[in-house]
């Protein structure tokens, strides 16, 4: 598909949306790929990067490969990802210590939202969509519920976690920096992404890579097939991942980072205490956020 300057720009807008989502553990950058529009093209995308493509790119036939794995979106894409990722790192983490209750209440209403507007996308309710529904809900809030492992540091191991949270990080609802939290590697990853370290970072993009192609075929297969049921598992997902993000919350354990700096490592929802109004119209700042979204997009959709 060619696309205009504009409609790339836009692509690395939404692409930078998704990379700041994917920075904070709670929140998927598969949810504003859904709220943007561009999901199941992202999937698509995705999936085909495979060997044929690579049998092109190793004849010399790149224009061929680029319209192959319809290179303009992905790159586009990527780069917003990549621009908001290692601009956003130290922004985010920094606002999660510092106010967290607000950064918390933002997401939790565009959470929401989300989780409505991908329901609301269902064509007919039955009781198998219900169950899917019931059943994506319960695995996203069992996952969100889980404590932190303590596991090594070791290059494998980063592989493994690249592989994981990357197939997280393109579910909506199930965030991929929240399964790096319940893997141990949150801290240790975002570290390697302020500090530069290629060889962690390398060897996490080819596990994410390694993971994320293996994914996308399971995944476009499902959203082809039994469109309803996965998008009923995918809203479930959503409406489960509220519980990690609730704003209000204690510390019950703690770890030292590599500054010597106590910092929260595992948390339990309590009743609002704090920032109330303020949180309140955060959540609506996100929610109608959302609904905004996805009306500009369907419009650019009839438009294009």
């Amino acid at each position: 598909m060619k696309r205009k300057l504009n409609d790339c720009l836009w692509l690395v807008l939404k692409g930078m949306g998704m990379g700041a989502a994917d920075v904070v553990p709670g929140v998927s950058g598969g949810t504003i790929a859904f709220i943007a529009g561009i999901y199941d093209e992202l999937i698509d995308s995705i999936k085909s990067v495979n060997l044929t493509a690579l049998r092109l790119l190793a004849r010399g036939r790149v224009a061929e490969f680029w319209r192959h794995v319809n290179g303009t979106f992905l790159l586009s894409i990527l780069t917003g990802i990549g621009i908001s990722v290692f601009s956003l790192a130290k922004i985010i983490t920094w606002l999660l210590v510092e106010q967290p209750v607000l950064v918390w209440s933002f997401f939790f209403g565009l959470v929401l939202a989300s989780t409505w507007s991908v329901a609301r996308s269902i064509k007919g309710w039955d009781w198998k969509t219900v169950a899917a529904f019931v059943c994506g809900t319960a695995a996203a809030w069992f996952i969100t519920a889980a404590t932190p492992a303590e596991t090594p540091s070791n290059l494998p191991f980063v592989f493994v976690c690249g592989a994981i949270a990357i197939c997280a990080m393109i579910l909506p609802g199930i965030s991929g920096s929240f399964i790096l939290v319940l893997l141990g590697k949150y801290f240790y990853i975002m570290e390697a992404v302020k500090t530069l370290d290629l060889v962690v970072l390398g060897v996490f993009i080819v596990g994410a890579s390694v993971g994320i192609t293996t994914f996308s075929r399971l995944l476009s297969y499902a959203l082809k097939h039994v469109r309803n049921l996965t998008l009923a598992v995918l809203s479930g997902f959503m409406l489960g991942s509220l519980n990690k993000v609730w704003p209000w919350k204690v510390t019950v354990a703690t770890y030292t980072d590599s500054h010597g700096v106590l910092k929260p490592l595992v948390e339990e929802n309590i009743l609002p205490d704090r920032s109330v109004p303020e949180a309140v119209v955060l959540m609506l700042v996100g929610f109608f956020l959302v609904y905004g979204l996805e009306r500009l997009s369907a419009r650019r959709s009839v438009r294009g």
